[in-house]
């Protein structure tokens, strides 16, 4: 059995990271997902949350938006709208954003409004979760 599979992540701005994995964890629509060499073929969404690999026994860590994963026994692909390393991560910004969209929940909205804000205020939680727990 291969040690290794390959990985491809892409955001909507760049390929984020490209080449050999040896596992993967991240987070799904049902829970946290492993990923291993060999794994079954799957198609999944995915919220935000955190992204962590695995590449020469060493763990990276990333904060990844909205998107979906493709896994076959020897490759996975995952698209997201956005994938950040923490240090790239301008913490500011995403209080900012934090702050805005919680005021906005505040305000009197339609339910699409509502859940446009609540899933900007999901990637701001996000995106502040991984910046602390990996970089500060």
């Amino acid at each position: 059995m291969a040690k290794t599979f390959h990985l491809d992540i892409i955001s909507t701005d760049r390929i984020f990271y490209e080449g050999e994995c040896e596992h993967l964890v991240i987070t799904a629509i049902d829970g946290l997902l492993g990923i291993l060499p060999g794994h079954e073929a799957l198609v999944t969404a995915l919220p935000p949350g955190e992204l962590k690999y695995m590449v020469g026994g060493k763990w990276r860590y990333a904060a990844i938006s909205e998107g979906f994963i493709q896994v076959m026994p020897e490759f996975a692909v995952i698209l997201a709208d956005s994938c950040e390393l923490p240090e790239e991560i301008d913490i500011k910004r995403a209080e900012e954003a934090r702050q805005r969209a919680e005021e906005k929940l505040r305000q009197k909205q339609s339910i699409v409004e509502y859940y446009h804000t609540q899933a900007a205020l999901n990637r701001a939680m996000n995106r502040l979760k991984i910046s602390k727990k990996h970089f500060e």
